[in-house]
Parts: C-alpha cells; sequence; structure tokens
C-alpha cells in the first residue's frame, strides 16, 4: 500500500518495495527526519458553510411520533438511525466521535451548548486538544433547549454555529423525555429531520438504515498514517475503524509511537514488525467488517503479539474468537454506566457508546468475561485466558471523563514490553522502532476520510449550484 505513497520520492532513488516497512533497509542521504518529528497536520478541508437555519424544524420517527420544533444548525434534510445519550457534558467530544457516524443523537441534558465549541488547538502531538476526530460525526442534534449564548475560556463559537458549518441539522425546542421514553420502549429507531417543511408521511419510505452500510468504511483512513512518541521506543499497529484522538494519546503518551492502518488491512502480515496490535472503536454492525474479522483471526493464528481492542474493536476480538455479537435495543451511551471488573471484584465508572454488544454465551473454552454492566449485565469485556489479548466495550480512554478505567492502558503497554523484550532474547538484531524515511513519508493524520453526511449534502448542493452557474454561462 505504501508503494503509491512512496511513489512521489525523487527520480534516481530506485526502491523494490514489496512492504512498507522494507523501506527501513534503505537510507536517503537529504532524509529530514533524525528520529521523532513533530507531528505536523495538513490542512483542513476547505468547507462549504451555511448561516444557521431558524426556521421550523420537524424530528419524524418512523412508524412513530412526530415533534415539531425549530432549527438551530443547517438547513439540510437528513435521516439516521435515533439514539440518545445521558451525557451531562462533553458534548463537542460525542459529537466528533465516529462512532456515531448516520447517527441522530439525542441529549437527554435539558440544555446543550452553554459553554460552546473550542478551538481546534492541537497537542504537542499534534492531536486534536478538544475533539475526537477533525468533523463533527453525528447525523443529526435533537435537544430540548440550546444555549445560543456560550461562555467558557476555550470557547470559539456557537454549538448552533458549529452544527451549520459542519452541514448537520440540529433541532431545539422538543420533548426529549418523550422521545427517549419511546426509544428506550421500542428500541433504536430510523428518524428524520425535515428543516422548513411540514411533515408528511410519504417520505417515510425515503428513510436510510445505516445499519445496512459499512460504517467503518467510511470513517477509516484510507492510508496508513504515524504519530511519533518522544517518550518510549515502543511501536504499536493501530486497525483504525474511526480511531478516536484520545485514543492515540493515550498511547502516544505511554511511550508508543503509533502507525494506524485501514480498516482492512493484512495486519497479519506485517505484525512481526510491531510490539502490539490496537484494534479502535468505530461505527455501525461489526459483521460488516469480516474483512478485519479475518485478518484477526489469522493474526491470533501466527502471533503472540499482545492485542486490545475497544469497543467496536473489542466486537471484531470477539469476531475473530468465534464468538457472536448481538444488537442491543437501545444500546448504552453515557458517562456514568457502571461495569465490574470480575477479576477483582472492583466497579468502575465508564464511558460508553455502543449499540451492539458480545453474547457471552458464545465466548470459546479459551476466553473468558472480563467485565459486565451493572446496569443490564451485558458484556462489557472479555480476555484471553493464557495469552495478551483483551477487549473492553467501554471507553478507558474518554476525553470527557470518567478515568476510572484508564489504567487498562498501562495493562496493555505492560504485555507490550513484556513481549518487545522476549523478542529480543530470540531476535537480538530486531528493531522494530519506525525508520526516519518511514516517519518522514508516512502521513501524520487520516487520509481520504470524507465529512459527515450533512456535509456531503452540502459539498452536492455547492457542486450543483457551480455546475448551473457555469451552464449559465456558457449559454
Amino acid at each position: 500500500m505504501l508503494s503509491r505513497i512512496v511513489g512521489g520520492v525523487k527520480p534516481g532513488l530506485a526502491l523494490n518495495i514489496k512492504s512498507p516497512w522494507t523501506l527501513a533497509k534503505y537510507t536517503r542521504p537529504f532524509a529530514t527526519v533524525g528520529g521523532n518529528t513533530p507531528r505536523v497536520p495538513p490542512a483542513p478541508p476547505r468547507t462549504r458553510a451555511t448561516p444557521i437555519s431558524h426556521d421550523r424544524a420537524t424530528f419524524t420517527i418512523r412508524d412513530g411520533p412526530v415533534f415539531s420544533g425549530k432549527s438551530f444548525g443547517a438547513a439540510a434534510n437528513i435521516s439516521g438511525e435515533a439514539v440518545f445519550t445521558t451525557s451531562l457534558v462533553g458534548y463537542p467530544e460525542s459529537l466528533t466521535d465516529p462512532s456515531y457516524r448516520g447517527q441522530i443523537l439525542v441529549f437527554t441534558q435539558p440544555l446543550i451548548g452553554n459553554y460552546g465549541i473550542p478551538s481546534a488547538a492541537r497537542d504537542e502531538n499534534g492531536l486534536l486538544r478538544h475533539f475526537e476526530s477533525p468533523n463533527l460525526q453525528a447525523a443529526g442534534v435533537v435537544v430540548a433547549d440550546v444555549a445560543e449564548q456560550y461562555s467558557h475560556w476555550t470557547a470559539v463559537k456557537s454549538l448552533g454555529d458549529w452544527c451549520a458549518e459542519e452541514g448537520v441539522p440540529a433541532v431545539s425546542g422538543v420533548d426529549t423525555r418523550a422521545i427517549v421514553t419511546y426509544l428506550r420502549e421500542q428500541g433504536s429507531s430510523l428518524a428524520r429531520i425535515t428543516i422548513g417543511e411540514e411533515y408528511d408521511a410519504d417520505q417515510d419510505e425515503a428513510f436510510v438504515d445505516p445499519e445496512q452500510i459499512n460504517l467503518v468504511r467510511k470513517v477509516s483512513t484510507k492510508a496508513p498514517f504515524h504519530v511519533s512518541s518522544g517518550t518510549g521506543d515502543f511501536h504499536v499497529a493501530v486497525i483504525d475503524c474511526g480511531v478516536k484522538e484520545n485514543i492515540l494519546r493515550s498511547l502516544v503518551s505511554r511511550g508508543a509511537s503509533v502507525t494506524a492502518f485501514p480498516y482492512d488491512y493484512p495486519i497479519h502480515k506485517v505484525a512481526h514488525h510491531f510490539d502490539g496490535v490496537f484494534i479502535s472503536n468505530g461505527p455501525g454492525d461489526p459483521t460488516h467488517c469480516q474483512d478485519t474479522v479475518y485478518h484477526l483471526r489469522r493474526l491470533m493464528e501466527s502471533s503472540q503479539i499482545p492485542i486490545m481492542g475497544i469497543c467496536l474493536g473489542h466486537q471484531l476480538l470477539a469476531l475473530a474468537a468465534g464468538a457472536r455479537t448481538i444488537k442491543l435495543k437501545y444500546g448504552n451511551r453515557a458517562h456514568n454506566i457502571p461495569a465490574l471488573d470480575l477479576t477483582t471484584g472492583r466497579c468502575h465508572i465508564t464511558s460508553q457508546n455502543h449499540g451492539y454488544a458480545v453474547e457471552t454465551s458464545s465466548l470459546p473454552s479459551d476466553w473468558k468475561e472480563y467485565f459486565i454492566n451493572l446496569n443490564d449485565s451485558s458484556n462489557e469485556g472479555i480476555v484471553h485466558t493464557s495469552r495478551p489479548i483483551f477487549g473492553t466495550q467501554f471507553h478507558p480512554e474518554a476525553r470527557g471523563g470518567p478515568l476510572d478505567s484508564s489504567y487498562l492502558f498501562d495493562t496493555y503497554l505492560e504485555s507490550v514490553s513484556r513481549y518487545k523484550k522476549s523478542q529480543a532474547i530470540f531476535q537480538p538484531e530486531r528493531e522494530n522502532r519506525p525508520s526516519p524515511l518511514l516517519v518522514d513519508l508516512l502521513a501524520k493524520e487520516r487520509v481520504g476520510v470524507v465529512p459527515t453526511t450533512g456535509m456531503e449534502n452540502l459539498m452536492r448542493m455547492g457542486e450543483a449550484g457551480e455546475e448551473a452557474a457555469r451552464a449559465a454561462r456558457a449559454a
């Protein structure tokens, strides 16, 4: 895959590259990297911002109730899966979480937007400080009341301005209590947001079900990218199914440089160049990722490398082990869900965002349940009985907190350290630190990821307008 990236190397440097890691065998006299280099992100994609729409807005649940309110985001009509979160804070992090791709997010917290939206500032590793991805990921936003005036020292814009810039419709002035009661009783449902139009029952046939789409393909990087750590010498391969910025930060800050691969990359073919493999979170039905499951199964059959998975990554790990996943009635989306560690008997308050879960009864004999949800008894983690492989359904890295379970990253990197030391005994010449040339050539940010549905619609509208203008000028 990287042979295409390396195609830009100056003429005269002939490389016969069969693998990305063949690059480590070559040196480049004029390379600009002597070690870890600062992560310089590419320029952000040009967006087509629209003014905030304050028109009438309708939130319609398919075969269910219709709620009328007021728009405070983009003037765009969308459909998706309606889900709810009981989180009190952290709406910038939630809305930029790629796991919400294709979903209309309903907030149970009555007032949203009071501390505005922070800037897209980046930390010393080039990772976003306040967001989990560069763009707003949810298809739509529904709140009871929105704060049009915000107050916080990090804020640079309002929630409404942000939604309009990102092409995402948002609705306020609706009874979110009634919406959540319906979703809890009937389960997550398809819904629509319509701006400036009366409800038309005939439009029910136009509902789009994001569960029928491979959403991971939309949010995963299309080519490898690299994030260097200046504090350690581990090198971890991340399978990017929609990885959150704070997952990368949690690894890099603990001394692990990260190379992220597309979700369907044959990771078993290059795993021997790394000290660990990590499977990220992501949106949608895990059974859409059959290539990922196959590659993970091959990896576990051929390597003893430590593996950790979070959220969707946890589910994919279970599928690769031979277990099954199930769709929950309305999922778990909050920052205050209790999960019990079955190995210690301790309870942790966790952040969660998922609509699927692992069916514990389907786990093979060499796997056991690690955590359980104390609200609904669903599975929250699995662990291999004899190998350094485990996954958690919840998010131990949650940027908006809580951080009760962040120690799991330390647990994972302790196993990475042991594996690295054991490999050094048998292979003294083994060196898994990324080569300076490789770091220089790889992208430093997700590659080719298209913004959310609302922005896609705006971009198409803009392109159609430009085409019409060109046609008018030609006439």
